[in-house]
């Protein structure tokens, strides 16, 4: 019997030391999550920010987007036939082809105030064949009065070959000029909106 009794006295004796493990552990326990408030507090991350929101930021510059689009819309495209104005424009084109074919010089009285005739062919579609004789001044004029007629064309009417005093009359200098003024006159007749021109019409039958 007194073994029995000393034997039951043992965890009576250990109890203590089991207390304080247990004690321990609680302790333990706390102080871990103790130091994970603490660390939240001081990082002031407590919750998700909104902006942090992957979702709601894509809806957010999906609307702005297509906002954007709406007010950056182009007009609507309006289709327009123009076929009757093609038309019209060929039928404006009387003129196939304008040769320089030859030059003369005009010597006035005594030889004084001399000046070049131009000898000009202007073949129609229709197949008949305009001569013109012309002088420089006469294409200098029709330039002009071109240039003042339709100012929006400026870049289609070419620039006629440059004057000089000293060389108008010799061949070299002829030669290019005859070039450059069948060059011009091209660009002038073949044009629906110039060779429709009074104008150019004026140019063609004045005869001089």
């Amino acid at each position: 019997m007194g073994t029995r009794h000393h034997d039951d006295a043992v965890p009576a004796a250990d109890s203590p030391a089991l207390g304080e493990l247990q004690s321990a552990a609680t302790i333990d326990a706390a102080e871990r999550e103790l130091g994970t408030t603490d660390l939240q507090t001081r990082s002031g991350v407590t919750d998700a920010p909104p902006f942090w929101s992957t979702n709601r930021h894509r809806r957010t510059t999906s609307s702005a987007s297509y906002q954007s689009l709406d007010q950056n819309r182009p007009a609507a495209i309006v289709l327009e036939d123009h076929s009757k104005d093609d038309d019209e424009q060929a039928l404006s084109c009387w003129a196939q082809s304008v040769t320089i074919d030859d030059y003369s010089v005009v010597s006035g009285p005594s030889g004084i105030g001399a000046y070049v005739v131009w000898h000009c062919t202007v073949s129609t579609i229709k197949g008949g064949d305009m001569p013109l004789n012309k002088r420089y001044s006469e294409f200098d004029r029709l330039r002009e009065n071109l240039v003042q007629a339709f100012p929006h064309a400026d870049a289609m009417i070419p620039q006629l070959p440059r004057k000089s005093v000293v060389s108008r009359f010799r061949p070299k200098f002829l030669d290019h000029r005859k070039s450059g003024l069948a060059h011009f006159m091209n660009c002038i007749l073949l044009n629906p909106e110039f060779a429709s021109s009074p104008i150019l019409k004026e140019f063609i039958f004045n005869w001089t």
